[in-house]
């Protein structure tokens, strides 16, 4: 591992962003939120809507099509007084399906499953009271919902449920979940969120955090893309939790990256090759798709029958190895593989970390929100304008742009 990129100090990556920056909600129309325009050094502004403006026109664009799921389930103990008392409240907040560890599969389950979660509260939840039960009304139908507390999972647990009634996972998620909005905003939820926080082209659900770059699209706006000649592409990462956490060692090589599933179709393997092996991303979610491709063909090029598994690409593979092949070349491989395979999706998993010293293979621009201090994601930026980051934060700052995933969000072209 490169010796700079190890030691980089995330105290270099702060500045000072106060509560009243973050916006709370989003805007009643999504497109009218301002757009910061970064190129080759050189700042403006604009609005969202006009985005495809500065496209050049036959670009391709890629957009991640996860949909939020409803992952905070609420359970309360059983009173351990008189009939006035409550028991304690337990949040369950689901990170990724155990078994079946299929996403779409988890979803079509109609009695039990079993997540890594975690755990509100989890010292109320003694081991006198294994189960914790909640009831739904569904379609004048009253579901009983169990939790089995399961072993320790890194920094989750694994939880069994189990429900009665005969509806999916899926139905029950939309009846008894609460849509995750990010803890930065200090709020609760609210019925309005199961709408905003999520794109308009949101479609495999999995996520438990939105791609919020994907936030200010409407579908006028993605027709005016379609006009200019842009060509769209879909992805899927299923963003994890991980994406809140902030980093809390010194130095970067303290930081362990979550790891997040990832699907690739090999229609959009096949656009990326046509188009040089060259998009733009929407989203730092799309972003550690496309590149984290890069890496697994360059594996697939000496590992030519290699696993699901064995395709993950670790957090410091591309800080380890220092591959000469173009990206082009990179993608043949993979679509080699599908072809061997007789496959239509790529389907892994990526625990990449982007930060300085970090070389881009795939993305030549990107379109993002403005990120947390002292997060990856701002190193991901960082790393993308060549260490250009303060000049395009100080500028947001400066002229009142809105925060974090329900703010405005900025085109980047280094």
């Amino acid at each position: 591992m490169e010796e700079s990129v190890k030691h980089i100090r995330i105290s270099d990556y702060s500045y000072d962003l106060n509560d009243e920056r973050i916006a709370k909600f989003p805007l009643a129309e999504r497109d009218s939120s301002r757009l910061l325009i970064y190129r080759h050094g050189d700042i403006g502004e604009d609005v969202f809507r006009n985005l495809p403006l500065y496209l050049p026109a036959g670009a391709m664009m890629v957009f991640n099509n996860t949909k939020v799921i409803q992952a905070r389930l609420h359970f309360r103990k059983e009173p351990a007084g008189g009939p006035k008392s409550t028991g304690a409240l337990i949040e369950i907040f689901l990170l990724e399906p155990a078994d079946p560890s299929d996403y779409q599969v988890m979803f079509t389950q109609t009695s039990s499953c079993s997540w890594y979660c975690l755990v509100g509260n989890l010292k109320r939840w003694k081991n006198d009271t294994p189960v914790l039960k909640t009831t739904v009304e569904m379609g004048g139908k009253t579901i009983t919902l169990a939790a089995r507390r399961g072993p320790v999972h890194g920094t989750s647990h694994r939880i069994d449920f189990s429900w009665d009634g005969g509806v999916s996972w899926a139905e029950l998620l939309e009846a008894a979940g609460e849509i995750p909005i990010p803890p930065y905003l200090n709020r609760a939820s609210q019925d309005s969120d199961k709408t905003t926080y999520q794109t308009v082209y949101s479609k495999i659900k999995g996520s438990v955090a939105a791609p919020t770059a994907g936030l200010h699209f409407t579908e006028r706006v993605l027709r005016d893309l379609d006009a200019h000649g842009i060509d769209r592409e879909e992805l899927t990462l299923h963003v994890g939790a991980g994406t809140f956490r902030p980093v809390k060692s010194e130095e970067i090589s303290g930081h362990d990256m979550h790891t997040e599933f990832i699907a690739v179709k090999r229609s959009t393997i096949e656009k990326l090759i046509a188009h040089g092996g060259q998009t733009i991303a929407v989203g730092t979610t799309s972003v550690r798709t496309v590149e984290s491709l890069y890496y697994i063909g360059v594996y697939l090029s000496t590992h030519p029958d290699a696993t699901e598994e064995e395709m993950h690409v670790n957090q410091w593979t591309p800080y380890e190895t220092d591959p000469t092949m173009s990206s082009v070349e990179s993608l043949r491989y993979i679509l080699d593989y599908l072809d061997r395979y007789h496959l239509d999706v790529l389907k892994t998993s990526t625990q990449i970390i982007i930060v300085p010293g970090y070389k881009y293979h795939i993305v030549w621009m990107m379109v993002t929100n403005f990120h947390q201090p002292q997060s990856t994601l701002l190193l991901l930026v960082s790393a993308f304008v060549n260490g250009d980051w303060k000049t395009i934060y100080r500028y947001a700052l400066s002229h009142d742009f809105r925060f974090l995933s329900y703010g405005d969000s900025s085109l980047l072209i280094p």
